[in-house]
């Protein structure tokens, strides 16, 4: 389906996981598509295997995502789809939280993204789409999350406020709140193989499906808030967990 045929879009750390996957899709449906990260190979590596274009920037640093807006300003002047994906994990108790933890999930997660948004703003087109990835920790209690899913509560609020202060230009702004999905983030997070076995049948048995998320459902409903079919969709938060936030086994 090429339902994105001439749109630009955006991805922020889009060299793994559900940025990887929705790069793709989006590609796959007809959109030119520049990435971000902040390794530069592996920026570069994925970029190549997906045909699109790849640039270095750290979400985490407003003066890197002001470099960004620049880039897309003079490269192609305008962007119809951003999504705004890049983030990183801390699974530290509140007692034992530091204060480098709590400023290095908040600085990529919430003013990562909130700057990512604010600078980018002038270069979207009338009509284009900004989606955050959330997740579905932003509603649930889970001990050992409390810097990660308030920064994802955080970027929900965000996203129903830039709804509407965008939307006299048409501009749709949703966010995606996965949960538990199959991607590095838990490997980059320090699990070893073992904790993370444990901790897949932890969660898998808390999902009504029976089964944890691929990268590509959560990339299939990107493209889904990017295209015609959600033009009446702003303000929204669509949570794909398997039905993990419905039950009360938490």
């Amino acid at each position: 389906m090429q339902n994105l045929t001439g749109k630009v879009a955006l991805v922020t750390g889009g060299n793994s996981g559900i940025g990887y996957a929705t790069a793709k899709e989006l590609k796959q449906q007809g959109a030119k598509v520049i990435i971000t990260g902040r390794r530069p190979e592996a920026v570069a590596q994925a970029a190549a295997e997906l045909g699109v274009v790849g640039r270095v920037a750290d979400q985490g640093q407003v003066t890197a995502i002001e470099e960004l807006a620049a880039y897309v300003q003079a490269t192609h002047q305008r962007l119809d789809i951003l999504f705004i994906n890049a983030g990183i994990l801390d699974g530290a108790s509140i007692e034992q939280a530091t204060e480098q933890a709590f400023d290095n999930v908040i600085g990529v997660n919430f003013k990562g993204a909130y700057f990512t948004l604010s600078r980018l703003i002038p270069l979207l087109n009338d009509g284009a789409s900004v989606v955050f990835l959330s997740s579905n920790t932003a509603h649930l209690d889970g001990a050992n999350s409390s810097i990660y899913s308030s920064s994802k509560a955080a970027l929900n609020a965000v996203m129903r406020i830039a709804a509407v202060e965008l939307a006299p230009r048409q501009i749709r702004v949703n966010s995606v709140s996965p949960g538990p999905t199959q991607t590095e983030i838990l490997k980059k997070a320090g699990y070893n193989e073992q904790q993370l076995q444990g901790l897949n049948q932890w969660m898998t048995d808390r999902i009504p499906l029976k089964k944890i998320g691929t990268a590509e459902d959560v990339a299939k409903m990107v493209a889904y808030f990017s295209g015609e079919a959600a033009s009446f969709i702003t303000g929204a938060e669509i949570i794909m967990d398997g039905g993990m936030s419905l039950n009360t086994k938490h």
